[in-house]
This record gives structure tokens, sequence and C-alpha cells, in this order.
């Protein structure tokens, strides 16, 4: 059997009718049923239609991205796909990793993320944060530049290292744009605000983090079948009450996806598949492994492509 792993997307991945391309498709219209079951309303116009803006607010955006990857992983497995011998997924894609392993279920898991999108977005006050990306400096010059723009009520922290030359950084506004001058006046090629408010993986979630913590004792988490890289520790957790601690750092914590990725080349993981919207994950990993080779899921041709692609034809 070829070792491989899945890789699923974090939010920034998500597009109104990012499911467009599967219309028809019994298994994908089954999932998206399941998915509104489960929080109440119609995943299938929100990811279709998006009448009312509602795809760009974090407490719907993060369960119909998992929804769409748990959809594709479905389709793929119809067609025979093989199973992956490691998952990963960035920020919220790590839950979509953990429903593919079987740890949880996919509907505690869209109950459960609806959950985690709303307890980030009251944990800090709108305007308060902010985060940006800050592009072609080393990892350790952004850290410095964290430090010296913060102050002691004014602080920004490194929330994504994405891959070389590409490092997130999310904070109080005031901290966050000062750092983004400061990397300019150091060489950065560019520094980008995003367009969201919620300082992710930074010690403002702490109160996200401490209602998760709550929740995920009340979610029901078996082992999964192959190992889940947590993001917080750049580990595979196969334990169970590993998993729940490692959902609960990662709110608090920087993604390590840099270091994600050169681990599983370093234990031989040289394919996989971005099973998600999107393809920022793939992008990512030619630049950190460049002889890593990810096919994506775009699409039913997509997946058929990758999945030739798994049996080496």
């Amino acid at each position: 059997m070829t070792n491989f792993v899945f890789l699923f997307p974090g939010q920034g991945s998500q597009s109104k009718g990012m499911l467009d391309a599967f219309d028809g498709i019994d298994v994908v219209r089954r999932t998206l049923e399941e998915a509104s079951d489960a929080l109440g309303y119609d995943m299938a116009a929100l990811i279709r239609d998006d009448a009312e803006n509602k795809l760009g607010q974090t407490a719907y955006t993060q369960p119909a991205l998992l929804t769409a990857s748990t959809a594709m992983l479905r389709l793929w497995r119809e067609k025979g796909g093989p199973e992956a011998t490691q998952a990963a997924g960035h920020s919220l894609g790590e839950y979509s990793a953990l429903v593919a392993a079987g740890a949880i279920s996919f509907s505690d898991a869209v109950k459960l993320v609806a959950f985690r999108g709303s307890a980030m977005t009251e944990a800090v006050p709108a305007g308060v944060g902010s985060m940006a990306a800050i592009l072609g400096l080393a990892d350790d010059v952004v850290e410095a530049l964290c430090v010296s723009a913060s102050h002691a009520d004014e602080k920004v922290w490194a929330a994504n290292y994405n891959c070389p030359g590409q490092l997130v950084v999310a904070g109080h506004a005031a901290a966050v744009e000062r750092l983004m001058e400061n990397a300019k006046t150091a060489g950065a090629k560019r520094a980008l605000p995003l367009a969201v408010s919620a300082p992710s993986h930074t010690p403002l979630m702490q109160p996200a983090a401490d209602a998760m913590a709550a929740r995920l004792n009340e979610i029901d988490i078996q082992t999964p079948a192959y190992p889940v890289w947590g993001n917080a520790g750049a580990t595979p957790e196969q334990d169970i009450e590993q998993i729940r601690a490692a959902l609960v750092a990662q709110l608090v914590s920087p993604v390590r996806w840099t270091e994600t990725v050169q681990k599983l080349a370093q234990a031989g993981i040289m394919q996989g598949v971005e099973m998600g919207p999107g393809k920022v994950l793939s992008g990512l990993v030619k630049r950190i492994e460049r002889a890593m080779v990810i096919g994506v899921s775009l699409t039913p041709e997509q997946i058929e492509r990758s999945l030739t692609m798994m049996a080496g034809e």
C-alpha cells in the first residue's frame, strides 16, 4: 500500500459555488443534507447561492468548508480511492482530517466547528484584532519584528508558519499595523492585511479555547484509523485525550504547517491529495518540499486525475 496523506484546507479556501462542479452527484447531495440536518439551515443553499452573504462569516464558513471537504472525500471513496495512511489539516482543516480518520463523526464535527466559529468571533470584539501575511522574510526576522511591534497592551504574534518566506501574523490591530510597516522597512516583498478580524492562533483566543475545551468534553472522539497531525505541535496524534488537547491548543498556538510538511517528508510520505476546495495547500507544499506530489479535488475530473496519480498510471 502506498503511504500518502490527505490534506484538508482551512478558512480562506471557501468560495460561493465551491461545490457547483459536483451538482447532481448523490454522495455530495447526501453530505449537504446531513450538514443541513445537523445545523438547522440549508447548507446547499448557503454554498450555492450565499444570498445573505453569510459564507464569509466565521460561524458559517467553518461548517461549510468542512462539509465541502467531506463531500469530496466521500466521492473519492465511492470511486474506489485508496485510504490515506496519514491526515493533516490547516487550522480548521484539522477537524476535517479527524472526520476523515474516523475520530469524530461528520454530524458532530459540523456542529462543533460552527460553535468554534462563534466562539472565535465572540472572543475578541470586532475591530480589536487583525491578521496580516508577511511575504519574503525569514521566520526569525518576522518573529523579532513581532516582539518589537508589541507593547504592553497591544501585541502581535506569529500565527501561521505557512511555508518558507510566508508567515501570517495576528494580534491587536494597532500592533499588526506597526509590524506591517516595520516588515516593509526590513525588506518584505509584501505585507498584506487579511480580510479577517479574529486574531486566530494567538493568546487572544483564550476565551474561545476555554469554550472549546468544555464543548470537546461533550463530544465522542474515537481513536483515529491513522495519525492526524496536530497544528500546534506538528505531531501525529492518535491518543484521544491528546487529540482533545491539540484542538484546544491550536486556537491559541501558531499553525506549524511548514514543520508538518517537512516531518511528513522525513517519514517518507511523498504523495498526497488536497481534499477540499482550492489548491492553497498544494501550493504551499511545493514551496516546502518540492519533491512531494499533491493531487487536488476541485472537480470530479480532478478527483479522477488524482486517483490516476495515486495508482501510478
